[in-house]
């Protein structure tokens, strides 16, 4: 591609349909279908100043002489998805490297167009969608997605789905148990994941109880104590037996006997002078009396004006009012006693209260609310014992359960591992290990206090009982060995690709990305090589960076990338070979002449027998 075509990266829908080859217009409608990866930008990274890749459905080779920067594009591609970023990567002299990628989604894409939705961003009407990646020099990484910042963590999760990246590193991740566990996970299917997610669900809630257990086993004292403290201050409580405002009621009452003198001397005083019981009584008639006889002054004219007609109502209701007054206040004189016993009694009464409410509450409401608070402690502190009873059962029949479920899913594992193994091998001998035979042995992680299953005492995981690993005999007569002690380098590439490609028909993923995957083969291994890449990008989207040309003649679009000279700091460009020009590359891939007769020749040999297996 040109450095014309390289400063706008993204096209039209209809550029789009005049670049894609005839052979990828028709690809089966289950790659159509999926998220495609249309265009790589990566700016700033390693010897790539600015380079655009035009990707696309079927397979796409990267080739190029070494150290020219092809490794860099898988680098940047895991940047893209979310790989930490490593400032050493970054172009010399550069302040900040960039990767941004164009995905397709087909219509359909609910889940994926969902999580961009949470994130704030939108997926465009044609589908396309956006993912970015910066890094500076001084180690800060930016995401984006759909022009929105989002966390790293959102492009690797949204990237792992679509995207499986492989190279010398990830081969030896095949290395890893769990990761072989999974390989045969994604193998099995349904026949798997139904019991496997019952067992799941049950090993969750089974963490539950055992976790439950330990706190209760492991607090019982420290609750009991809690219970003696509760049950104690309950009884104390009891015995005082206190009314919910009595404090106050008490309060009142015994300042009202300790004033009972003062307070029956100025009621009478009251009484009488409203009652006309003074002693200047005859100078000085009563209240009551005065209001009736100016009510009465007022009657005749109030006739003749309503104002002052209301203000004689007024006059009246008043008279009666103090009436009333007067006799209640002779009612409260009558009910006013002096009883000193009943003082004392009260004073002890609130001496009980307050030595309650200087321990449980500020008043004898606040008392009563922590006694309820303290009863239903103690009687969830009283159940301990029937509530051990209760999760030592439920973890007996969870554990039962565990056993029954384990055994499904070792069962399905293990038919499981079988037809890997044979499909596997069959795609070895094809990638010229006729003799090799690959075993997925599945075992029970043994422990001597585990629970018997399928004969045997196992112990739970999260993902089952079980222990995958796979083991290779590379050839007649040799022992089967574990991955990481039983094949080369070589042999290991083609066992991952073997693997993958088995995978791909049923569990697919929409992008394969392979870093010299071919790397230790030659020969006709390499033609195998890129007849299964070939194979596999029959239903996905798959790029590779190879040294092969057995590999690059079967591409769908041989991309190349090529040292650009000039500058104070070397560069590349990447460039998409047309016939001739992938005639030259692969010819400088077989004999490092790119303009020799006979290598051309058999450059187009290669090209013209992978273009008739292709259409086969």
């Amino acid at each position: 591609m040109s450095r014309a075509a390289a400063a706008t990266p993204r096209r039209s829908a209809a550029a789009r349909a005049v670049a894609v080859n005839p052979t990828e217009a028709q690809r089966p409608e289950s790659a159509a279908a999926a998220p495609v990866l249309e265009e790589l930008r990566i700016r700033g990274l390693g010897v790539i100043e600015d380079a655009v890749l035009d990707l696309g459905l079927g397979l796409t080779v990267l080739t190029g002489e070494t150290g020219v920067g092809k490794t860099m594009v898988v680098t940047g591609l895991g940047l893209l998805l979310g790989a930490r970023a490593d400032t050493g990567t970054l172009r010399a002299g550069t302040e900040q490297a960039s990767v941004e990628g164009l995905l397709l989604l087909p219509p359909g894409s609910d889940e994926l167009r969902r999580r961009v939705a949470e994130a704030g961003g939108q997926v465009g009407e044609d589908g396309e969608l956006v993912a970015a990646r910066t890094v500076s020099a001084e180690g800060r990484s930016r995401a984006y997605l759909a022009g929105r910042s989002v966390p790293v963590a959102l492009l690797a999760e949204i990237g792992g789905a679509l995207v499986a990246v492989h190279g010398q590193s990830d081969q030896q991740r095949l290395l890893a148990p769990a990761l072989q566990r999974a390989a045969l996970d994604r193998y099995a299917g349904a026949a798997l994941s139904e019991p496997l997610a019952g067992y799941q669900r049950d090993y969750a809630q089974l963490r539950e109880v055992v976790a439950e257990l330990a706190e209760v086993r492991n607090n019982r004292a420290e609750r009991a104590r809690e219970l003696d403290l509760l049950s104690f201050g309950l009884d104390e409580i009891a015995a005082v037996a206190p009314a919910a405002g009595e404090d106050h009621a008490l309060r009142e009452e015994e300042d009202r006997l300790g004033h009972v003198e003062n307070l029956r001397q100025a009621a009478a005083a009251a009484h009488r002078l409203l009652a006309g019981e003074a002693e200047d009584a005859e100078t000085s008639p009563d209240a009551v009396t005065l209001l009736a006889r100016a009510a009465r002054e007022l009657t005749g004219p109030a006739r003749h004006d309503p104002a002052l007609h209301g203000l004689a109502e007024r006059l009246e209701e008043t008279s009666y009012l103090l009436a009333d007054l007067a006799t209640d206040l002779s009612g409260y004189l009558r009910g006013l006693d002096a009883d000193p016993h009943r003082l004392a009694a009260v004073a002890e009464r609130r001496a009980q209260l307050a030595r309650l409410t200087r321990k449980y509450g500020e008043d004898v409401d606040a008392v009563l609310a922590w006694a309820q608070a303290a009863q239903a402690r103690v009687a969830d502190l009283s159940g301990d014992e029937d509530r051990l009873e209760e999760l030592q059962a439920r973890e007996a029949e969870l554990l039962e359960r565990l056993a029954r479920a384990g055994e499904q899913v070792s069962a399905a594992r293990g038919a499981a591992a079988g037809r890997l193994a044979d499909q596997v091998g069959a795609e070895l001998r094809q990638l010229a290990m006729p003799a090799a035979r690959l075993h997925v042995a599945v075992e029970q992680r043994e422990q001597p206090d585990g629970l018997p299953v399928g004969g045997r005492r196992v112990a739970f995981g999260p993902d089952g009982v079980d222990e995958v690993e796979f083991r290779l005999a590379a050839h007649a007569g040799a022992p089967q060995r574990p991955l990481a002690r039983g094949a080369s380098g070589g042999e290991l590439s083609r066992v991952m690709l073997a693997v993958e490609v088995v995978l791909a028909g049923v569990a697919p993923v929409p992008v394969f990305v392979f870093d010299e995957v071919d790397a230790g083969v030659g020969g006709k291994a390499a033609v195998e090589v890129g007849r299964r890449l070939a194979r596999l990008a029959a239903t996905a989207q798959v790029l590779v960076v190879t040294h092969l040309p057995q590999v690059a003649a079967y591409a769908d679009r041989h991309l190349v990338v090529r040292k650009v000279e000039g500058g104070p700091v070397t560069s590349t460009d990447v460039l998409r070979l047309d016939e001739p020009g992938r005639v030259r590359e692969l010819a400088r891939m077989l004999a490092g002449q790119e303009d020799s007769a006979t290598a051309a020749a058999h450059a187009s040999e290669l090209l013209a027998t992978a273009a008739a297996e292709k259409g086969r």
